[in-house]
């Protein structure tokens, strides 16, 4: 087996004792649950994940959120918890060699978790060699991923197993984390150490509880005490100076991901090409994944230019597809056309709030009944009932449309769709307006 795998007979997931000489991070990992910081939604008392382990079983499952808030460590826990036997592997390393062997080991033990980190790395014939051992259960799959699940895992996986969102952590509970680590850590309670500001620690780590636990060592390793009182005394300031690189780099698992690339969806969105490309610049050179960028262009093409011009679609499409085959380093080349392209095309929101509504009344209201001349008639018992009945066929009828109602009765008149102020948009409400009169409000 490569070295992106682990295989163990043994139920509990890992050794209880830290390797020697591991960083901060590994040597407060959490061993029960009760240890665990955050998620609480999961494991807390009334937790989903929690009831499943009272009940003595758990289904396959997809933990989805940013780096660094536990989703390896709790895919641990969980096993452990089952006294299961557990298996990992790594996506990145990987192949489909690895998950039949450990498949087949599996079939000795059945009921083994399998746990799979940056599960949105493995490629369809990795994630096909899955679906036949959790379909019968020979294991019982965990996967990681910082994507979201829908782009990255094919259908078939997705449809066996529950995805749970991991949320970031707080600040309280990041606070916690580095209290503890200086009560609880061997090593860190032979400093006497005073915090008096976090924010730096909390910002330069992003959220990522593992950076924050490695960064808050450093820190105390490279201060000098004060030497009247002999504390480490940590200052915003002073955790500053000792991580200025952090500061300095994009970092794509970090706070200012999110950041850059909020930053650039809203410089597309306010037409300024110049700085959407700035900001493009920004997250290739810290490494980030050109998919994940392509995919963002791929929704604002139809959230924020939409019907102003449908072409933007379609192009935002070719450069995914583009991205996908051709890769980097090339790849920017397609990826900045596209971002020029919709940066100073007209703007138009007009059909994701029509999309947006019209949802928002199906969840109000419930669903209503299909006006009769509409339904389908399959059997003579249909047709007897008159279902398909008067229905006009528009093509039948000069300039291929016929006046009739085709919304539920009780909707009869509802509006989602309000054309944009834009030139492309006016030529459709003109012509909705030739074609429904005042029915609409055209």
């Amino acid at each position: 087996m490569s070295t992106g795998s682990l295989f163990d007979t043994d139920p509990q997931p890992q050794s209880n004792a830290p390797r020697p000489g591991a960083p901060l991070a590994e040597r407060m990992r959490p061993r029960t649950l009760d240890e665990y910081a955050g998620q609480r939604h999961l494991i807390g008392p009334e937790g989903v994940l929690r009831r499943y382990l009272n009940a003595g079983r758990l289904p396959s499952l997809i933990l989805w959120g940013p780096p660094g808030v536990g989703k390896t460590t709790l895919a641990n826990l969980l096993a452990a918890e089952l006294g299961k036997p557990f298996a990992s592997l790594s996506a990145v390393n990987a192949g489909v060699k690895d998950v039949r062997e450990v498949i087949e080991r599996a079939k000795k033990q059945r009921g083994t978790v399998l746990f799979i980190d940056e599960i949105h790395r493995f490629s369809k014939s990795q994630q096909d060699a899955l679906l036949g051992a959790v379909e019968q259960g020979i294991v019982t799959l965990i996967g990681a991923t910082t994507e979201n699940p829908s782009f990255e895992v094919i259908p078939a996986v997705l449809s066996r197993a529950q995805v749970y969102v991991l949320e970031p952590l707080d600040k309280q509970v990041l606070t916690g984390l580095v209290d503890n680590a200086l009560a609880q850590d061997d090593v860190l309670k032979q400093y006497k150490v005073r915090v008096q500001d976090y924010g730096a620690l909390l910002t330069i780590s992003g959220g990522d509880a593992r950076k924050l636990l490695n960064l808050l060592e450093i820190v105390v390793e490279a201060s000098r005490p004060d030497p009247k009182t002999g504390e480490v005394i940590i200052t915003d300031e002073g955790v500053q100076q000792l991580a200025q690189q952090h500061l300095a780099r994009y970092d794509k698992g970090g706070e200012m991901h999110y950041d850059v690339i909020s930053a650039f969806i809203k410089s597309i969105r306010g037409s300024d090409p110049n700085a959407a490309l700035y900001y493009l610049a920004v997250m290739l050179e810290g490494g980030e994944d050109p998919k994940f960028i392509a995919r963002r262009l791929l929704i604002l093409a139809s959230e924020d230019v939409g019907m102003a011009n449908p072409n933007a679609l379609m192009l935002a499409q070719s450069c995914f597809q583009a991205v996908t085959v051709i890769g980097m380093p090339e790849g920017d080349i397609i990826l900045g056309q596209t971002v020029v392209y919709l940066a100073t095309s007209p703007k138009s929101n007009a059909s994701y709030k029509a999309i947006r509504e019209a949802r928002a009344l199906v969840r109000q209201q419930g669903v209503q009944s299909v006006p009769i001349p509409l339904r389908n008639a399959p059997t003579k018992l249909m047709k007897d009932l008159g279902y398909g009945g008067q229905y006009q066929y528009s093509h039948d009828y000069p300039g291929n449309f016929a006046y009739q109602e085709f919304m539920p009765e009780a909707l009869s008149g509802t509006v989602f769709y309000h054309p944009g102020h834009n030139p492309a948009e006016t030529k459709v409400q003109e012509r909705l307006r030739q074609l429904w009169g005042e029915k609409y409000g055209y």
